[in-house]
């Protein structure tokens, strides 16, 4: 796992990727370098040793003509290198020689026999050719900016681009909307207008006259095409062997394999797996104050993460949270690179930092099982809203709505799930089924937006809203197999995804993901979605699998968000920090792309425990600190 830089067909190469390679450490402290390969065309990278520890492994890689900058990890790169025979005389242990061979006798075609994460950048001597390549699921990030005169530059994160070409960026304003109503962006936009993101399963091919030229390699397969299982057995058992055989692929290294243990079904199925290759793993967990925990009225993690520790015999390390977010979160926001209000990234980041401190650079996550098999609750809200539907109009608008809307989400110190989601769901609920979906996850409606925002045409609304659904409308198949299609290609990748690997490289570690694996994507995308979600239980599949590995008590335990407790915390120790960051003229006010009175009206909701706005708070204060952090006074 590591950084990778570059500039391609540009003048001033070395002050640039020198620049950006700096700005990159964090992901790779363990050796770092920078190679030119032609007039205009360098090569920077920063390692993080995994496989093959040897200094013959370090990049930028060169061999017979071809030099790669490769991040990421290829888990089958043993059985390719058999296939790629005798006559390749390897000189080093390493997955990235291997690339390269790979590449020299495939081509592009290589990609879709890589089983594994990436994100590289390959050169050809012969051609003066350069190739940007993603893996299929975004795993691993890639950015390019092309330059003015022709080239461009490339980048594990944004904050390199930033580092060496910060006068070439302006915000887009699309980008910041999309942001406010995701709380994260997506793979087909950038906050700087002038950056791109490679996107999922798509190669770039640049000649040495400067030429770009996109190409897609890979497409999610259609659950509306697929041969579907017939009987739940069949479903059951290609699902466990596909993720057995993703687990113990995913444990390839030269360093030991830790993972993250929330207790919940997804991670604790994949420490099982693991636990039994490796005779035992360490795990981390998070838990939060008491009183937090009563606020949110979730279910705690960390004591079923105890529970299934002690069933599989691992060791747990347990890191207590609390509201440090004076420090947390300008240092969030600089990591994160665009303004993601997820507070799931900070938990992230202080297990990944826990681990990192005991020498640990591998974790595995659970993360993935949510989007492919129906684990959300917005999954099974839609399921209820076409239900809802067929109860008459009347009765619906005069008297469920008003009943439900009157209603307060929170009572004192404790809140009222059961309320909070009635509310969110009314705001969906009579939507046609698209609608409804996107609706499920988004936190504005258009009106909503029109209020927020001042001069706001809704032409930005409109396109989120027409990508979303082009992308339900071309999935095919169940109502539950849409969503998931549309979930792993929007939300996995642009938000889990992306904090994931912000977060965890931030702490200079890596986080492997087994679910997101193409041999158990292509079983998901098989099953129907009967079989991921039946009545009320949700990856109902998933957790048959998981009888198999774990007590029921835990296979069937209520779901709980890996995030922080928001709700407790903008009431009270966050309280000073919203009043600055949203409410006051020194805050987003003064930005002149905000409604004020609109501002205080969500606030004030909130507090009152009349709404539940935390999460569009939240967003709000990450917003405002990426503008801090960036030294943006005026977006309007």
């Amino acid at each position: 796992m590591c950084g990778i830089t570059g500039v391609v067909g540009t003048p001033a190469i070395n002050d640039s990727v020198t620049s950006m390679n700096a700005a990159s450490y964090h992901r790779g402290p363990d050796a770092g370098a920078i190679l030119s390969l032609a007039e205009g065309t360098a090569f920077g990278h920063c390692r993080l040793s995994i496989i093959d520890l040897d200094a013959r492994s370090n990049q930028p890689f060169s061999k017979r003509g071809l030099t790669i900058t490769f991040n990421g990890e290829i888990y089958n790169y043993r059985d390719l290198r058999k296939e790629l025979g005798r006559d390749v005389d390897f000189v080093t242990d390493s997955d990235t020689e291997v690339l390269v061979e790979a590449w020299r006798v495939w081509g592009p075609e290589c990609l879709s026999r890589l089983r594994g994460m990436f994100a590289f950048a390959l050169h050809e001597e012969a051609t003066g050719k350069v190739w940007l390549c993603r893996d299929q699921f975004g795993i691993k990030p890639l950015f390019y900016l092309p330059l003015p005169g022709g080239g461009l530059a490339f980048a594990s994160e944004l904050k390199a681009i930033e580092a060496a070409f910060r006068s070439h960026l302006t915000l887009d304003h699309n980008a910041l909307i999309a942001s406010l109503l995701y709380v994260w962006i997506p793979e087909s936009r950038c906050v700087w207008k002038e950056v791109w993101k490679l996107l999922p399963g798509h190669y770039l091919e640049v000649s040495q006259g400067g030429k770009i030229e996109l190409y897609r390699w890979w497409s999610l397969g259609n659950p509306g095409t697929l041969e579907p299982f017939r009987n739940e057995g069949d479903a059951v058992e290609a699902l466990g062997t596909a993720l057995e055989d993703s687990v113990r692929a995913h444990l390839v290294s030269d360093v030991p394999v830790s993972a993250f243990l929330s207790g919940g079904l997804d991670s604790s199925l994949v420490v099982a797996m693991a636990a039994r290759e490796l005779s035992g793993i360490d795990c981390y967990t998070i838990r939060f104050r008491d009183r937090d925990q009563r606020q949110e009225a979730m279910a705690a993690d960390s004591l079923y993460a105890g529970r299934v520790a002690d069933y599989l015999g691992v060791r747990l390390d347990t890191i207590e949270v609390a509201p440090d977010l004076a420090e947390l979160l300008p240092r969030i926001m600089g990591i994160l690179d665009e303004p993601i209000g997820d507070s799931a990234a900070i938990n992230t980041l202080l297990i990944c930092e826990a681990a990192r401190q005991q020498g640990v650079k591998v974790l595995l996550s659970g993360m993935g099982a949510d989007e492919l098999f129906g684990g959300y609750r917005k999954h099974l809200a839609c399921l209820w809203a076409a239900r809802y539907r067929s109860v008459p109009h009347v009765l619906r608008r005069h008297v469920v709505e008003p009943l439900v809307r009157s209603a307060p989400v929170s009572s004192g110190s404790r809140g009222l799930v059961p309320m909070r989601w009635a509310k969110r769901f009314i705001g969906f609920g009579g939507l046609p089924a698209k609608d409804a979906f996107l609706r499920s996850y988004s936190y504005y409606s258009a009106e909503d937006l029109g209020e927020l925002l001042e001069d706001d045409d809704g032409r930005a609304f409109a396109a989120l809203r027409n990508e979303h659904h082009a992308l339900f409308d071309t999935a095919g198949g169940d109502l539950v197999n849409r969503m998931c299609s549309v979930d792993v290609q929007l939300f996995m990748t642009s938000l889990n995804l992306t904090y994931t690997d912000r977060a965890s490289m931030a702490a200079s570690t890596e986080v492997r993901v087994p679910f997101i694996d193409r041999e158990v994507v292509d079983v998901a995308m098989r099953i129907p979605g009967t079989m991921k979600i039946r009545g009320g239980t949700q990856k109902y599949v998933l957790k048959k699998v998981a009888e198999r590995w774990l007590p029921k008590e835990i296979v069937y335990r209520p779901k709980s968000s890996f995030t922080l407790p928001l709700r407790a915390w903008l009431k009270d120790d966050l309280r000073d920090l919203v009043d600055d960051y949203v409410l006051s003229g020194q805050g987003l006010p003064a930005r002149g792309l905000f409604n004020s009175t609109y501002l205080r009206r969500l606030v004030e909701a909130d507090r009152s425990g009349r709404e539940d706005n935390a999460q569009r708070i939240w967003q709000l204060l990450t917003l405002e600190q990426w503008f801090r952090n960036h030294g943006i006074t005026q977006v309007a």
